[in-house]
């Protein structure tokens, strides 16, 4: 009995869409970053449960007809078979899509002959491309594109801020995907002015500013569909995700301070990242007062007393509380008393892409452990 992995689970198996009795469209979805579409596809009485791993007698015979042709094959290795069309059509569908037109972040209508060859910049770009299932198209990414697994078998550009357009056009991309923080200026500016396009994916932190980035990536790759359907299930994520500490009054929200790193101790303000993500999971940032990121000095967090400090993994396996709260500045700090410390990978937690839905719960957790375990009166 051939085993299908509980890791991937099948949505939309629809009845009455179709033909009567019949059902139309299929879904083969493995957290987002595995997903296809077949449409149309018309099969007997099957109804598959969404979200559930399932195991499937091989011997289970199933008529089935696509385009026009009738098959009769076992479910498994119809299966087998759908994977291998929907990879193969998906591509296809997508070329015969081009060319195509968008609009990026600055305002360009940028003109797309071919996305076979896609360099993305930007952990957010690169999380989303995978997830649209276009993670084969990827010839290269940027050093802080780490995730999916499969983003680290790609070539690599460097830091998306220090670009050579030297090395970029040695790969001889059709397209250039790049968060609109690209830099340094000059570099940009030539990438701009060469044939390639280069389609600006805009930084915004929050729920919709996701939905664009996805509706502007999935344009591009001519994805329009499977756009839709990635932002409709993102977006409902992160709005459940949101809702989790609404019920917590505000003179009981932890004041929580984040900190690129230990040794200059730079805090994120207004208008970051990680500003919008502390607000996301409940938390109130006291450095909210200063626009971008600024130096706190002993007497800042004094003043502010954050009770609990949040960093990105240093990938060594810190920082640790004894490094961050040795440091004089925050020695003083509600949060050093408590030995208050959340560290979370940085694309993950102020990438603001498929996967923030899920850094806002585990913010929220980690700060009101206790308040979301209690049962709502």
């Amino acid at each position: 009995m051939p085993h299908i992995p509980s890791a991937l689970r099948y949505y939309g198996w629809r009845r009455g869409e179709g033909p009567a009795g019949k059902i139309d469209g299929l879904i083969i979805k493995y957290d987002y970053y595995c997903q296809f579409k077949i449409d149309p596809l018309h099969s007997g009485h099957i109804c598959i449960c969404a979200n559930r791993p399932m195991r499937v007698k091989d011997s289970l015979p199933m008529a089935v007809c696509f385009r026009g042709i009738n098959i009769a094959v076992s479910l498994s290795r119809l299966f087998a078979g759908l994977f291998g069309l929907a990879i193969l059509g998906g591509s296809l569908q997508a070329q015969e899509s081009m060319p195509v037109e968008v609009t990026d972040a600055l305002g360009r209508e940028v003109r797309i002959e071919s996305s076979r060859r896609v360099l993305t910049l930007g952990s957010d770009v690169t999380e989303i491309v995978f997830a649209l299932g276009a993670g084969e198209r990827i010839i290269a990414v940027d050093r802080g594109s780490r995730f999916p697994a499969m983003a680290a078998t790609k070539s690599n550009v460097g830091y998306r801020r220090r670009l050579s357009p030297e090395g970029v056009l040695s790969l001889d991309p059709d397209l250039i995907l790049a968060a609109e923080d690209i830099g340094p200026p000059e570099a940009v500016e030539v990438l701009k002015k060469i044939a390639i396009p280069l389609v600006l994916v805009p930084k915004e932190n929050s729920g919709e500013g996701i939905r664009r980035k996805i509706a502007l990536i999935a344009e591009a790759l001519a994805l329009e569909a499977e756009g839709r359907m990635l932002a409709e299930t993102v977006l409902e994520n992160f709005e459940k995700a949101a809702n989790l500490t609404r019920a917590i009054p505000m003179e009981k929200r932890k004041k929580v301070v984040f900190f690129h790193g230990i040794e200059r101790l730079t805090a994120a303000g207004a208008d970051t990242a990680a500003d919008a993500i502390i607000r996301y999971a409940g938390g109130v940032n006291p450095m909210s007062r200063f626009q971008g990121y600024k130096a706190a000095s002993e007497e800042d967090l004094i003043e502010l007393a954050p009770d609990t400090i949040l960093m990105m993994s240093n990938r060594r396996g810190g920082p640790t509380p004894e490094e961050v709260f040795s440091k004089r500045a925050l020695a003083l700090t509600p949060a050093a008393r408590n030995g208050s410390l959340i560290v979370l990978d940085g694309a993950y937690m102020i990438g603001f892409g498929p996967r923030t839905a899920d850094a806002v719960r585990d913010l929220a957790n980690a700060l009101y452990a206790k308040e979301l375990l209690q049962p709502e009166e």
